[in-house]
């Protein structure tokens, strides 16, 4: 088991590096180690816009394909992501959304996040991250991660990574040969009730023309965590649909309309509650109704004949829509305004009252591959270009969320060439340059700026399967609205609560300075890795994958929020700083054995981030981590049985004001039966051994302790079955 604090990440250091050495033992022929092969050997296009398996990109790139997400039965997306190397989730339980972390950078589009080629941009600046994105789990078909800048290509702002959504398509319910497919899908759990149903089906109306569509819904209760508490306002309830039209106008085209629609209705917000018979303040609740809705166009051109041209194109339209309604107030002490038996406050307004938060994403990606032979070497020439509009508009007319979270506009554009080149089997260089420009403007101004990144990385393969490069990347954020004008007072909740004049003429309990001077991250990334590929290990059929790298990411004019003036205790002033050097740096492993009757995987993360200055602590920095999965396959495959077990450290190196992660092993169990290709029933148990653990830091509140809507909400879900059905139907 591990411990808590740094000596849990001595123990797991160490674990980590006998699992790395036994990993390379396996590429030898003396050891043996994996997950499930699918998962690097699967076709990938996110780390330079050109297919390649996983396993023979020379990037930290790792895939989910839906044989693991069947697997998984996940109820929200950090269930995906719990294998993937480099990659943390800060989610809270009164709140369905997701924020995905990686390298120890996430917000503010630090972390590009797509869903079918549409960036997902929403953010409200509150307790918690500032940065998530709405996706029902049972919408999805796959999931790429590109780990760090090396994907700077793919779009604006990625100094982080990407983590790019495929969702379902006609291919997943019907299969080669058939004309049509169903499929349903019924899933249900434990830890005070969930349950979900679904439906999606498709259809190829003739050779030119595809229908998709489908629709999922699903409810949760509120579920207690490994401690045996209630996590207040966990409960959701989510519908969901698709529809996809694919025409193949001519020979090598394809267009593909999509539209997806999500609503959410949850309570954001944590009531006063007693623990123990101790009585402590929470925050207020918003009875929510969030919709997302996505539109997206693509149009590809690809023919085998044709090596000048290979086109991609899709242009999208993503809304955020969430509307709430207060409905709970944490006291009765009253600093404006209220009607009788409407307790509130400046901060938050009057219970009944009405606040929203809108988000338009309108934007582009457009890109073509030219293939030809010169100089004794096979290239590939990328070039294309990409855009994004973000408009924001927050209405809380009682509230301080219109401050908090400033409306405003966004205009994010740049454009890129890429030059793949092969020499024979043995030697790959991919060299890169991307142009960034970008200008918003708000109620407390605005700013613009632009830049050149480039990357280049140098790949050989002395020896078949073996094949290590090196990297060099830079990539380019520019600032959110809300980090370059937010602006005004923080109203104070009583008006016998200390304050300070702020510039909009309100007493807060401190101020927001707008920075128009902000300047955008740079982040410079070196790396290094190996990929290592060989069959017939051990067993004949048996098959070993591995990845590993190493990195350091040096992040110029890193962006935090910063406060002074006042006293330690009681700041006047938070404003948006840049920071002049961040270094986040570490080694990242995901490993795979697989026999065919049994299979074993490694997945393992260490890392650490300073700020160079000062060196303190970087509060976003994940623990170490290592993910064991073992598993075996019965009755000609179609039993299958697996245990995961993730190994968690806390990371202490955090800032004074931040409370750390829990330490945790997580130890999740499932069982498959298949009887016919058609027919899947699974069984699972997430958290086996009831763990209570909060898997990210959170705020304290001044010096006093955390704060309770952040503490409460954090903890994940203890032990919870989950039992499953899948049933297909297809024919000519």
């Amino acid at each position: 088991m591990v411990g808590q604090g740094r000596g849990a990440g001595r123990l797991l250091l160490g674990a980590s590096t006998i699992a790395i050495t036994a990993a390379m033992l396996a590429s030898s022929g003396t050891g043996a180690l994996a997950q499930a092969v699918e998962s690097l050997d699967a076709i990938t296009v996110t780390a330079t816009k050109t297919e390649e398996k996983a396993i023979d990109s020379l990037a930290p790139v790792s895939t989910v394909r839906m044989d693991q997400i069947n697997q998984i039965l996940p109820k929200r997306l950090s269930d995906l992501l719990i294998a993937v190397p480099g990659v943390a989730v800060q989610d809270r339980g009164d709140e369905p959304s997701t924020s995905i972390n990686i390298r120890g950078l996430q917000d503010f589009g630090r972390v590009a996040v797509v869903v079918d080629g549409a960036r997902q941009n929403y953010q409200r600046t509150g307790h918690g991250a500032s940065g998530a994105f709405f996706l029902d789990p049972e919408l999805i078909g796959g999931v790429d991660i590109v780990r760090g800048p090396t994907a700077n290509i793919y779009g604006s702002g990625a100094i982080g990574g990407v983590a790019s959504f495929r969702t379902k398509d006609i291919q997943d319910v019907v299969r080669p040969g058939e004309r049509w497919g169903a499929e349903g899908h019924t899933q249900v759990g434990s830890n005070h009730g969930s349950g979900l149903a679904s439906v999606f089906g498709g259809v190829h109306v003739n050779p030119k023309i595809d229908l998709f569509a489908g629709g999922s819904f699903k409810k949760q209760a509120n579920y207690d965590d490994g401690s045996g508490t209630e996590v207040v306002n966990s409960w959701n309830q989510v519908g969901s649909a698709i529809t996809k039209l694919t025409v193949r106008p001519a020979d090598g085209h394809e267009v593909k309309f999509t539209g997806i629609f999500q609503n959410y209705q949850y309570d954001a917000g944590q009531p006063t509650r007693t623990i123990g018979g101790v009585s402590s303040r929470g925050t207020s609740v918003y009875a929510t109704d969030l919709t997302n809705i996505t539109t997206a166009a693509r149009w590809r051109y690809q023919r085998p004949d044709n090596q000048l041209i290979d086109w991609d194109a899709n242009v999208y339209w993503n809304r955020t829509d969430s509307q709430q309604v207060k409905t709970q107030h944490i006291s009765t002490s009253v600093s404006s305004p209220c009607p009788a038996g409407r307790p509130g406050n400046a901060v938050s307004g009057c219970v009944g009252d009405e606040r929203s938060y809108l988000l338009d994403t309108v934007g582009f990606d457009a890109n073509n591959t030219s293939r030809f032979e010169a100089f004794g070497f096979r290239h590939a020439v990328t070039v294309g270009g990409d855009a994004f509009r973000d408009t924001v508009e927050t209405y809380d007319p009682r509230g301080v969320s219109d401050v908090t979270t400033p409306g405003g506009e966004r205009t994010v554009g740049g454009a890129f060439v890429q030059v793949k080149s092969n020499f024979a089997t043995w030697l790959e260089v991919i060299s890169a340059a991307r142009y960034d420009t970008y200008e918003l403007s708000g109620t407390g101004g605005g700013s613009s700026g632009d830049r050149v990144s480039p990357k280049v990385t140098i790949g050989v393969t002395p020896i078949d399967g073996f094949t290590p490069y090196v990297t060099y990347a830079e990539g380019y954020r520019a600032p959110s609205l809300t980090e370059t004008v937010i602006s005004g007072a923080h109203a104070r909740a009583s008006t016998f609560e200390p304050g300070f004049l702020c510039n909009d003429g309100i007493v807060g309990s401190f101020c927001f300075l707008p920075n128009p001077n902000l300047a955008a991250e740079v982040g410079k990334n070196k790396e290094a890795g190996v990929n290592l590929k060989y069959d017939n290990v051990f067993l004949a059929g048996a098959t070993f994958r591995g990845k590993f790298n190493v990195f350091r990411n040096d992040v110029y004019d890193y962006i935090e929020l910063t406060s002074f003036g006042g006293t330690p205790s009681l700041p006047q002033y938070y404003q948006y700083q840049n920071i002049p050097h961040a270094r986040i740096e570490g080694f990242e492993a995901e490993t795979m054995y697989d026999t065919g009757g049994w299979f074993v995987g490694l997945a393992g993360t260490i890392q650490r981030g300073k700020n160079v200055d000062t060196g303190t602590g970087l509060v976003r920095i994940q623990g170490d981590r290592l993910v064991t999965t073992v598993g075996a396959r019965f009755l000609d495959r179609k039993i299958t049985a697996m245990v995961r077990w993730a190994a968690v450290a806390s990371n202490d190196d955090i800032p004074a004001n931040y409370i750390p992660a829990s330490s945790y092993n997580l130890v999740n169990v499932y069982l498959g039966y298949q009887p016919t290709p058609d027919v899947l029933m699974s069984f699972g148990i997430d958290n086996l051994l009831n763990q209570y653990y909060r898997p990210y830091p959170i705020a304290k509140s001044a010096d006093v302790g955390a704060q309770n809507d952040l503490l409460w909400a954090s903890p994940a879900p203890g032990i919870t079955f989950k039992g499953s059905v899948k049933i297909r139907f297809g024919g000519a």
